[in-house]
C-alpha cells in the first residue's frame, strides 16, 4: 500500500510538472504529458492511469493534431497495460493463496503432545519462500503409542516439495494402522518407488515410542541424538539404505530414563557452515547446555541460536528440521482403596458356619 502511494504521488507530479511547463512556460507539450500516465501503468490502476491519460490529452490538445493522436494512442495502450498487469497480478495472488493454503495443510504443525510424548519442532526451508520443502515431518497416535516420521528428500525445489509430499500422503494412510515400523518403511518405499528417479532417494527416521524406550528404524538419515547427562547419537546397528533404494530397515530398541529427549534432525543441522566451511558440531557443552533447557520450545530456541550464530546468520544452504521429543513419566498404579466398611488395621475374616 505504501509503494502505491509513492507511485501515485510520483505520477501526479509528473503530471502537474508537466502541465506547469506547457501552461507556465509555453512550451510545446508534445510527449511530455505522458510521463504521469506511464508511470501510472507500472504500478497503479487502470482507472488511475486512464485519469492521468486524460489529462495528458487535455494538455496536447493545443498542440499538432498529430501529436494529440499520438498522446491518445499511448494513453490507451498504457490504460491497456495497467489492466493486463492487475488481472496478471490478481491471478498470481490467487495462485500463491492457493500454493500457501496446500503447503499448510501438508506442513500442519505438530501439537504440543501427542499421546504421553511431548513434542516441539523447529522448521526452516532454504527457499525463504516456501513452507514445505524437502523436509516432512509428521506424528500419529497408533494403537500401541505415538510414532513420528521426519524423512529428508534428495534436492531441493519443486521437485523435491512434491516427493515431500507423497511422503507425506503415504504416512498418514498406513501409519496409523501398521503396527510394525519396518513393514511400514517397506510400504513406503513401494508407494514412492514408482515416483522417484533412478537416482532420487529419501531418507526416513521412524520412532515409535513406548513406556521407557524408543523403537528406531533408520534408513539413511542422521541418527538421532539421546540427550541427558550426556549427548549420545544412536547410530543404527545395520545401516540401511534410504528408500528408492532398496531399504534393509532393522528394528533398533533404546531405552529411554525419566528425563531423557531425543532430538531428531536432519542434516541441515550438521551442514551448517561457518565462515571456514566447518560443519556445525553437536558434540559440544553448548548444545548439551542448549538441550538441557527445562522447556522444549526453549532448548530448541537456544540451539537454533547457537546455528545462527555459526553460520554468522547467513542463509542455510539445507532445509533445517529440528525435533525435540521428551516422554512424560509413567504414571504409577494407584494403591488399592480400602473398602469403607472395614476399619483400617483390620481385615475381614470368612465367616463360619
Amino acid at each position: 500500500m505504501e509503494t502505491r502511494r509513492i507511485w501515485l504521488a510520483a505520477a501526479v507530479a509528473a503530471q502537474a510538472l508537466a502541465a506547469a511547463v506547457t501552461v507556465v512556460a509555453h512550451v510545446p507539450s508534445y510527449g511530455l504529458p505522458l510521463v504521469g500516465p506511464l508511470l501510472a501503468a507500472h504500478r497503479l490502476s487502470a482507472r488511475v492511469t486512464a485519469a492521468l491519460g486524460a489529462a495528458a490529452v487535455a494538455l496536447a490538445l493545443p498542440g499538432p493534431p498529430g501529436v494529440v493522436g499520438i498522446v491518445a494512442a499511448v494513453s490507451l495502450w498504457a490504460v491497456h497495460w495497467a489492466r493486463t498487469r492487475v488481472r496478471a497480478q490478481r491471478a498470481l495472488d490467487g495462485a500463491t493463496r492457493l500454493a500457501a493454503t496446500a503447503q499448510e495443510a501438508l506442513a500442519r504443525p505438530l501439537p504440543d503432545r501427542v499421546g504421553h510424548v511431548d513434542l516441539a519442532v523447529h522448521t526452516r526451508a532454504a527457499d525463504p519462500g516456501a513452507l514445505l520443502g524437502g523436509d516432512v515431518h509428521d506424528a500419529v497416535l497408533t494403537a500401541d503409542g505415538p510414532r513420528l516420521l521426519l524423512a529428508d528428500v534428495k534436492g531441493h525445489g519443486e521437485q523435491a516439495m512434491r516427493t515431500g509430499a507423497a511422503v507425506l500422503a503415504a504416512f498418514r494412510r498406513t501409519a496409523a494402522d501398521e503396527p510394525d515400523p519396518v513393514r511400514l518403511v517397506h510400504a513406503l518405499d513401494d508407494r514412492l518407488r514408482p515416483d522417484l528417479g533412478p537416482e532420487d532417494f529419501v531418507t526416513v527416521l521412524l520412532v515409535d515410542f513406548r513406556p521407557g524406550e524408543a523403537r528406531i528404524v533408520n534408513c539413511g538419515h542422521p541418527s538421532p541424538l539421546r540427550t541427558g547427562r550426556r549427548l549420545a547419537p544412536l547410530d543404527p546397528p545395520c545401516p540401511s539404505p534410504p528408500l528408492g533404494l532398496h531399504p534393509a530397515p532393522r528394528l533398533q530398541r533404546v531405552h529411554l530414563t525419566a528425563g531423557e529427549r531425543l532430538l531428531l534432525y536432519t542434516d541441515g543441522l550438521t551442514d551448517a557452515r561457518d565462515g571456514d566451511r566447518a560443519p556445525f558440531r553437536l558434540d559440544t557443552p553448548q548444545v548439551r547446555a542448549a538441550l538441557g533447557e527445562p522447556a522444549l520450545p526453549e532448548a530448541l530456541d537456544r540451539l537454533t541460536d547457537l546455528v545462527h550464530r555459526h553460520t554468522g546468520g547467513g542463509p542455510l544452504a539445507d532445509d533445517l528440521t529440528l525435533v525435540l521429543a521428551q516422554p512424560a513419566p509413567t504414571p504409577t498404579a494407584p494403591a488399592p482403596r480400602p473398602d469403607p466398611g472395614v476399619p483400617r488395621g483390620r481385615t475381614t475374616r470368612p465367616q463360619l458356619p
